[in-house]
């Protein structure tokens, strides 16, 4: 396939209890069990809220220290929101917390009172479903797939109500698995549904024995994205260059080259630059944010707030200047055990025995969520990224323009986002670029 590839796993949410049971979504996993006992800021929409959760989790996801990160905030949310569905008590105070749920709700139009919570006009569930219905709409300029799914043990009795609101506002599929008696079968299957919807990046997603006869539910979440840019890099300009991984070490890459109009901001109070490129049909973007200093990440990342980055992407402050830009060919590949960092952001009840309700999912209250993992993928080259791309008109620089320079020949952040309903994707780091 042409273009550059980008896959995404969201979180995998494993729950289990004393008889098998497990819940599973597309690039994510929820895994959760039967116990074997009886701040938050104004947004203004969904998008708002995924980009405030995209830097909450990236502050916990840099402490591991790797070089290159790479996630999908979009899949990781909508499977930690598939799972508030059936959450209750202050389980699901902690996980809405977590999403910045109540603070999108509160702030979106038509967001009165309902009987019952889940029908409450404007809440997290409906502007779900509206965003995932947008991303159903057949277009020929990009793949993008997202897909929910879940996998109940077929010997546990959960709610028609969860049922029917996980196909409702997440429009996934429940389908049933033997996880007392064929475990190992039906993590195959699993797998095997993985890899259909990313396109056969992502492989073995669950790893073996991590489904086992105490899998109750699983809920996997999958997002795929392949796009070519709206203007290609030419192939015969990439050529070999220095990546400074630090003033004074430095690692040879294959570098593209293009000179054209780019949205572009500059920001002198936080010494980054900003440049907006963007995918065939431009309804979606990659933003890529470059320090000034070649060791300028870390004062980057330690200032960066869901609120600047919200103001700095807009299309308002970015004004269409022509740019010399230098990006390098890259891949990362990254595999994410989210638990501690949920954790950290709040959500505890749901992976500790005897305070997990999960009651709004089954009659058999102790269900505890016992992991979260996240796998992600992500290629980007010449013709584009596994993202996304439409048609639209070619614009040149004429010979007259004096081009300014934005060379990525040290450490970036990059994001891709869906213009249309200003929602992240794809959130990452490249501190040392591989291919």
């Amino acid at each position: 396939m042409g273009g550059s590839k980008r896959e995404v796993y969201s979180p995998d949410l494993t729950i289990r209890g004393t008889s098998a049971h497990s819940l599973s979504a597309h690039l994510c996993f929820l895994q959760a069990h039967r116990s074997s006992r009886l701040h938050q800021a104004t947004m203004s929409s969904l998008g708002e809220g995924i980009i405030h959760f995209a830097v909450d989790l990236f502050q916990q996801i840099r402490q591991l220290e790797k070089e290159n990160i790479f996630y999908s905030p979009l899949s990781i949310m909508s499977a930690l929101a598939m799972t508030s569905l059936g959450a209750r008590g202050d389980t699901a105070s902690e996980i809405q917390k977590v999403l910045h749920a109540n603070a999108i709700a509160e702030n979106t139009e038509g967001g009165g009172a309902a009987r019952d919570p889940v029908e409450r006009p404007g809440n997290i569930h409906h502007q779900f479903q509206k965003l995932l219905t947008e991303f159903k709409k057949p277009t020929d300029a990009y793949e993008l797939n997202v897909a929910n799914r879940l996998y109940g043990e077929k010997t546990v009795l959960f709610l028609q109500a969860y049922m029917d609101n996980v196909e409702k506002f997440y429009l996934a599929s429940v389908e049933s698995a033997d996880f007392v008696n064929a475990a190992e079968e039906s993590r195959k299957m699993i797998n095997s549904w993985v890899e259909s919807q990313t396109n056969k990046k992502i492989k073995d997603f669950f790893p073996k024995g991590s489904l086992n006869r105490l899998t109750v539910l699983v809920l996997v979440n999958a997002v795929y994205f392949k796009g070519k840019w709206h203007k290609e890099f030419e192939k015969e300009k990439t050529g070999e260059e220095k990546f400074w991984l630090s003033k004074d070490t430095s690692k040879p890459v294959q570098m593209m080259k293009q000179t054209d109009l780019f949205n572009f901001t500059s920001l002198e109070d936080m010494q980054v630059k900003i440049l907006e490129i963007p995918y065939k049909g431009q309804e979606l973007s990659m933003f890529l944010l470059l320090p000034n200093d070649v060791d300028g990440l870390q004062q980057l990342e330690d200032q960066l707030t869901a609120e600047k980055l919200i103001e700095w992407t807009s299309p308002q402050n970015m004004k269409e200047r022509a740019m010399e830009l230098h990006l390098p060919r890259f891949k990362v590949e990254e595999t994410y055990d989210l638990k501690p960092m949920l954790r950290a952001l709040g959500m505890v009840d749901a992976f500790t025995e005897g305070k997990a309700d999960f009651s709004g999912m089954s009659s058999e209250r102790e269900l505890v969520v016992s992991e979260v993992f996240h796998k992600s993928f992500v290629e980007v080259n010449e013709e584009g990224t596994e993202a996304a791309a439409a048609t639209g008109s070619v614009i040149s620089v004429t010979s007259v323009v004096l081009p300014d320079s934005f060379h990525c020949d040290h450490p970036f952040l990059f994001l891709i986002k869906h213009n249309k309903t200003n929602s992240l994707l794809f959130y990452g780091r490249v501190s040392s670029p591989e291919m």
